[in-house]
């Protein structure tokens, strides 16, 4: 017997489309949520690995920081300890200056050259003194300036001036003592300390 199929064909067709359409809608659908939840989860990760990264060169950051600070702070005690070091040398090779400043006065002054006053104020020295003529202050100015004790003196003042019965010129002058550099001064303390020491 033959069999007829009464029902639309196109209409069974459009029905097979639809599921598949729907069925293929369902599983894009799916895939987007899948791909979806796998790439937050990898940027996710990514992120946390990035905030440990940070976390990691912000604490070595703060290391450096304090390491930074305390070699400023050893540098500036070793520059005070060179400091100090310097004012030592420098003590140490000027300890004799006095007797070397009174010493060199006496074997530059000239004959006729009377000191009455001698103020030192650190490596400035004033004279004030008679000299029978104005020519025996200039020599005493020269002798000064060649002396290795002295150097660049300055006449502030000569006038007249009468001692006793005698008359005499009253001259004002000033003068440096040269000193050491810090080179010299350390090289005097070295040489001073091997000999016994600062005393």
């Amino acid at each position: 017997m033959i069999r007829i199929n009464l029902l639309p064909h196109r209409e069974e067709k459009r029905r097979a489309r639809q599921r598949r359409f729907l069925s293929l809608l369902v599983f894009a659908f799916v895939g987007a949520i899948g791909v979806t939840i796998i790439g937050f989860t990898v940027l996710s990760a990514k992120i946390d690995t990035q905030k440990s990264r940070n976390d990691f060169l912000t604490a070595e950051n703060t290391k450096l920081d304090h390491e930074i600070a305390e070699i400023d702070k050893l540098k500036s005690e070793k520059q005070a300890l060179l400091d100090r070091k310097k004012v030592v040398e420098r003590l140490q090779s000027n300890r004799t200056e006095s007797v070397h400043v009174l010493d060199q006065l006496v074997r530059q002054a000239p004959e006729g050259i009377y000191l009455k006053d001698f103020k030192q104020s650190d490596d400035q020295i004033t004279l004030i003194g008679y000299a029978q003529s104005n020519a025996r202050v200039s020599t005493f100015m020269r002798n000064l300036n060649d002396s290795p004790v002295f150097e660049q003196p300055l006449l502030i003042e000569v006038k007249a001036a009468t001692v006793g019965n005698l008359r005499l010129s009253e001259f004002n002058l000033r003068t440096r003592v040269t000193r050491a550099t810090d080179v010299e001064a350390s090289a005097v303390a070295t040489a001073s300390v091997k000999r016994g020491g600062v005393k």
